[in-house]
């Protein structure tokens, strides 16, 4: 008989179950207390009944623990800071997407050289996520692989689905059932309507395969994510941030009989991906707020230092708190802009 199954697998390795990752890396008292409150304020903001301006600024990619940590510290002071107007969630990206290949986060690939160490992927994710939630800082991350948020979910504050996954089901679902708000992505080519059904769908009850606690394949049902709302991020077209793409974005929730709830990102296509003008974004979002209450905050790609940088063949070289996927404002910036906003907002 010949054989017809895993004729491209090269190698099957036993992945740690959830359950045990989180006896590991369990939830502190301090970071249950964050992220029960973190919610609860971010979907205040989502639904009108917070008037706080959400800002979720990180690292485009998060690669070095210890960078990272000294950010989160950092912006922990900014959020105590600011607290009064601004709501800081820090972003913390462990994944990647590509449109072809290439370095595909922490989880996927920590030790940045192709050797696809995935256990301990999640184990330097999940005890990162634990000290920054410990701080009193909530998180934010892009939900990608669907097997994943069962690692790392009860530590997350609020999620994104990204732009090239949008449209897919299998993210719909997951979006479904998990416990944090969620913003859908325009689509890579500008549309904002693919985002709006992804988030009609996803406030929706779906049953799709998945894995439990203990790594098992079940069956998973869900009630449906309320929470969910329209990030513009930009297209191929370019920038997307502009007031008449918010009025056709206002148009589209109201056709769908959805309160509207808008998220702008600095960065991407909105920015042309240069870290320079993330500046010029936020400026152009806070100016229309004062006529659009559906624009409820912003996403920063920010960084210890500006700008980005490949990664070498000697992984000993990396420049300290520098991007190694998109470009970042530096930590001046950063403290500038969120400067910029508070008094904005007064």
């Amino acid at each position: 008989m010949k054989k017809t199954n895993n004729l491209r697998i090269l190698t099957v390795e036993p992945a740690i179950s959830p359950d045990d990752l989180r006896a590991e890396f369990p939830v502190t008292e301090k970071s249950s207390e964050t992220l029960f409150k973190s919610r609860v304020s971010v979907k205040d903001i989502i639904e009108v009944r917070y008037d706080r301006f959400l800002i979720v600024t990180g690292p485009c990619s998060i690669h070095d623990e210890n960078a990272a940590i000294e950010y989160a510290e950092k912006l922990n002071r900014l959020r105590l800071k600011y607290e009064d107007r601004l709501y800081i969630v820090m972003r913390v990206y462990f994944e990647k997407p590509r449109t072809t290949v290439g370095w595909r986060g922490m989880i996927i690939d920590p030790e940045l050289d192709g050797s696809y160490n995935i256990n301990m992927g999640l184990r330097k994710a999940r005890k990162l996520l634990q000290k920054i939630t410990d701080m009193g800082l909530p998180t934010a991350t892009e939900v990608l692989d669907p097997i994943i948020p069962q690692y790392i979910a009860d530590l997350i504050s609020w999620a994104a689905v990204g732009a090239r996954t949008t449209e897919s089901q299998t993210h719909r679902n997951m979006v479904s059932g998990l416990s944090m708000p969620v913003g859908f992505k325009n689509g890579t080519d500008g549309s904002v309507e693919k985002a709006i059904n992804a988030i009609e769908s996803a406030r929706s009850p779906h049953s799709f395969l998945g894995i439990d606690d203990d790594g098992k394949t079940c069956i998973l049902s869900t009630s449906g994510n309320e929470a969910t709302h329209l990030i513009l991020r930009g297209g191929i077209v370019g920038p997307n941030y502009y007031e008449e793409t918010v009025e056709d974005a206002e148009e589209l929730f109201d056709a769908n009989n959805i309160n509207a709830s808008i998220i702008v990102d600095c960065s991407h296509a909105n920015s042309g991906k240069k870290h320079q003008k993330q500046f010029r974004v936020l400026r152009s979002v806070l100016e229309q707020r004062n006529r659009h209450d559906s624009i409820k905050g912003v996403m920063i790609e920010s960084n210890l230092f500006e700008g980005n940088q490949k990664i070498p063949t000697d992984i000993k070289t990396l420049a300290y708190g520098v991007s190694i996927t998109d470009e970042c404002v530096g930590w001046d910036e950063t403290e500038r802009m969120m400067d910029f906003a508070w008094n904005q907002l007064a």
